[in-house]
């Protein structure tokens, strides 16, 4: 695995691991035998850090995140957040999906709600009320909060889902692909309040992406797979970027054009050739 590292020394982190990734291979049994999506993944994320994974499609980036949510688990290797193994679902790690996953008969505050009153069991009533309205405050939806989900467009659903995950304050915020189903200008706002989130927040945070520009608006680092079948992590780039950040000073930055091209030949070009080859 390679890094490459266009950052300048006060960018980088200096911490105690947070969550380990540490030999992690997982192996599905088919009919036609054991098929092996990844093999020894290895990856240590710091407290705060936000991270992009991308990679082709079936290289197992859904996958690694379903087992740190601990959804599924690997074959072999462990997983461990604060050294301790993820085993199980838990609150102190909340997933954001691309399809929403809201309960279409509840308002919106009504499926925050739910979160809340299913993780503060000890908290009043009134509590648990507040935290909800915080969390749709939080992400500009005070005013929809009595909105059914077919009430709302498709980037308001998508605050919804965000304010949910973030209504129960976890240690990690797991985001696959949440804006792949939004157009252009409402997935760049939805990047923009992302990042203020979770530059208030500062939770950690693991996003799936297929777009190469919104990982390198949002990213501190970016996971760079392998093609499956055992997919890898074959390399990682530091974002060099000052925060908070401008999309227009990115784009401006000579850095930018360089990190893009070289992801965009390790994307569609090597691998590429390595598909053909097979």
């Amino acid at each position: 695995m390679q890094t490459l590292d266009l950052t300048d020394n006060n960018h980088q982190i200096h911490q105690d691991p947070f969550l380990v990734i540490d030999g992690v291979s997982k192996v599905y049994p088919t009919p036609k035998g054991s098929y092996t999506v990844l093999q020894d993944v290895n990856l240590t994320i710091y407290e705060g850090e936000f991270i992009c994974v991308i990679g082709h499609s079936g290289c197992g980036k859904s996958t690694l995140l379903n087992m740190i949510a601990g959804f599924n688990r690997p074959t072999s290797g462990e997983i461990c957040l604060r050294s301790r193994p993820i085993l199980r679902p838990g609150p102190d790690r909340m997933v954001v999906f691309q399809n929403y996953s809201l309960l279409p008969w509840m308002t919106a505050f009504e499926n925050v709600y739910l979160a809340v009153k299913q993780v503060y069991k000890d908290k009043s009533k009134e509590e648990k009320i507040k935290i909800a309205h915080e969390a749709l405050e939080l992400v500009g939806l005070t005013e929809a909060m009595h909105k059914k989900p077919k009430e709302l467009s498709g980037g308001m659903r998508q605050r919804v889902s965000i304010a949910r995950a973030l209504s129960i304050r976890p240690e990690v915020l797991i985001l696959d692909e949440p804006f792949g189903a939004l157009d252009v200008m409402t997935r760049e706002e939805l990047q923009e309040e992302l990042l203020a989130i979770w530059r208030k927040n500062r939770v950690t945070a693991l996003m799936i992406t297929h777009e190469i520009d919104e990982a390198l608006f949002l990213a501190d680092r970016i996971v760079m797979m392998s093609n499956g079948p055992a997919a890898n992590i074959a390399e990682i780039i530091d974002v060099p970027f000052a925060r908070p950040r401008d999309r227009k000073a990115i784009a401006d930055d000579p850095r930018y054009y360089t990190l893009r091209n070289y992801i965009l030949e390790f994307l569609y070009n090597r691998f590429a050739l390595a598909d053909e080859a097979e």
